[in-house]
């Protein structure tokens, strides 16, 4: 933060963490002839004096920080020069002193008739909040620097942002997205002023939440133009870069959902590649993983989160764990953009604070390792856990998990009842035996027979990978009326076989062969394509026994 100039156009990347409701402040007043306004500024740049031709407008507050787990790949490149906001406190000084005796720029004048008493305004005089204090601090505010040619990232300080909506529906803007903010960034390096007394209007925003952000901490980003982000927008570049043209053809019509499946299964057959390689070459462990990373929430009907897939690699060891958890950690970092890793050892469980929880003193809505965004993968080493008991944190992390686990849902707590809030993570668990604790969709015995490290993949490579899994799991899909016709006559078939078999294992096997045909390229599910999956069933269920 220290190199980045205040008032400069900024750019920044995060999540909404909390959402702090919406701030009254005077958008604009009556100087004399002039009207000015107080849009995109914390305070005003010239005193309001007592005038009674004021506007009152209101702005939204998010709390935003950092995305949790996001990949250092995922961080925008930034050569910015550290020296150049250095001295930026004797120009603000230098300009606070000019602005004295300056005229209104054209940010400040507003034809009188264009300023219309707004209806929020009248409800606030009414109410008797409305009451301006005859002096303001000196002037914060200057307008940006003509010689900007390009937005500062925040991304780098990794710090959070107290980012302020103006102009937008609420619907547009919900907790935990990813959204990119480009406004005029705010950041005091010295403590807030002492503020008047007698300001009723600050005294009601100061005592709000935003007391316990004091800008000296938390840079507040006046918010011009924000857009969401999907895992695409993260990606450096597209692998169109790296291979022949016809391959770029398959990116153009993965991106419009027409897939050239021949280039799809070229690089699904080297990421497949390397992922046997990381799982010292057990082909079964590396098929599942693929369609765990290819797995996604699509639809809910009822409780049930279509399309999720959670996989539990079982026969590991701690020390199995040590080299196998720690290559296939690495390797989805370097594939995913948002991932976690937690240990579940006793001490974390009883003492972690996995659920988000409402702080009413302050106003905050305290972070919970589970709130996560959209595609998140978070992955869980049960090898850790040993024998002990359970205090009542610890029961009720548990039951968090395996609500996140089942249901794809986190119950936040708001202390006086608890609220769930819909998820979409992906969820990979290591385990010595079959996890009780948070059952997974999927139980895979892992068998490596080699104990070679795997290459590392090349930079194109990788880049290929990414934007085969993000494209890949965005793919429609649907299945023709003559193979849903032989689909149910196996599964009919395979329940008479094994009663028991339910209705579980068989959503579980259509969800694999959607994931089995998009990782191919496919929009509907051919017959070759069910029997690999019945087949992949089929060794996962020997490796059982």
């Amino acid at each position: 933060m220290g190199w980045i100039q205040p008032y400069s156009l900024v750019r920044y990347r995060g999540m909404i963490q909390d959402m702090l409701g919406n701030e009254f402040y005077v958008g604009a007043y009556k100087e004399g002839n002039l009207w000015r306004t107080n849009k995109y500024m914390d305070v005003s740049q010239y005193p309001m004096g007592s005038s009674p031709d004021m506007c009152v407008w209101e702005r939204r507050l998010l709390y935003c920080v950092s995305v949790p787990g996001q990949s250092s790949w995922t961080e925008p490149s930034c050569e910015m020069d550290p020296n150049r906001g250095m001295d930026w406190s004797s120009q603000n000084r230098e300009k606070r002193h000019r602005m004295d005796g300056e005229d209104a720029d054209s940010m400040d004048l507003v034809p009188g008739d264009e300023i219309k008493s707004s209806p929020i305004t009248k409800k606030i005089r009414e109410a008797g909040f409305l009451s301006p204090s005859p002096e303001c601090r000196d002037s914060r505010t200057a307008s940006s620097s003509s010689s900007m040619s390009a937005f500062q990232y925040l991304d780098k300080d990794n710090i959070p942002c107290l980012v302020k909506i103006y102009d937008s529906p609420e619907s547009e803007l919900k907790l935990n997205d990813v959204f990119e903010f480009i406004g005029v960034l705010t950041f005091d390096s010295e403590p807030e002023v002492e503020k008047d007394e007698n300001d009723e209007l600050s005294n009601g925003f100061y005592d709000d939440a935003l007391v316990h952000l004091p800008p000296n901490k938390v840079p507040r980003l006046h918010c011009l133009i924000h857009r969401k982000l999907a895992v695409h927008d993260f990606l450096q570049g597209s692998p169109i870069m790296e291979v022949n043209y016809r391959r770029s053809l398959w990116i153009a019509a993965l991106i419009f959902y027409l897939p050239m499946p021949h280039f799809v299964k070229e690089i699904r057959e080297a990421l497949f590649r390397h992922l046997t390689a990381v799982l010292g070459n057990d082909e079964v462990a590396a098929h599942f993983m693929l369609l765990h990373l290819l797995s996604k929430v699509h639809t809910r009907v009822d409780d049930v989160a279509v399309g999720k897939l959670s996989l539990n690699l079982v026969g590991l060891s701690k020390e199995s764990v040590s080299v196998f958890g720690t290559r296939l950690s690495q390797a989805v970092k370097n594939l995913l953009p948002f991932t976690q890793c937690i240990p579940l050892a006793l001490e974390y469980l009883n003492t972690a604070s996995l659920a988000p929880k409402k702080d009413y003193e302050a106003n905050r809505l305290i972070p919970g390792v589970l709130q996560l965004p959209e595609g998140s993968h978070l992955m869980v080493d049960e090898t850790q856990l040993e024998s002990g008991s359970l205090s009542s944190i610890g029961i009720e992390n548990i039951k968090l998990l395996k609500n996140l686990m089942d249901f794809q849902k986190v119950e936040y707590d708001f202390q006086y009842y608890k609220m769930e809030m819909a998820a979409d993570v992906q969820l990979l668990i290591f385990s010595e035996g079959k996890s009780n604790i948070i059952p997974a969709d999927v139980v895979v015995p892992f068998q490596p027979s080699s104990l070679e490290s795997s290459e590392i993949p090349v930079a194109e490579a990788l880049k290929a990978w990414r934007w085969y899994l993000a494209t890949v799991r965005s793919l429609q899909h649907s299945i023709g009326s003559e193979m849903q016709k032989v689909v149910e006559d196996d599964l009919v078939a395979a329940r008479q076989a094994d009663r028991s078999l339910g209705s579980r294992d068989f959503s579980r096997w259509l969800t694999m062969a959607r994931l089995v045909f998009s990782s191919f390229g496919e929009t509907s599910l051919p017959l070759e394509h069910w029997q690999m999956v019945k087949e992949l069933e089929r060794l996962r269920r020997e490796k059982l026994k």
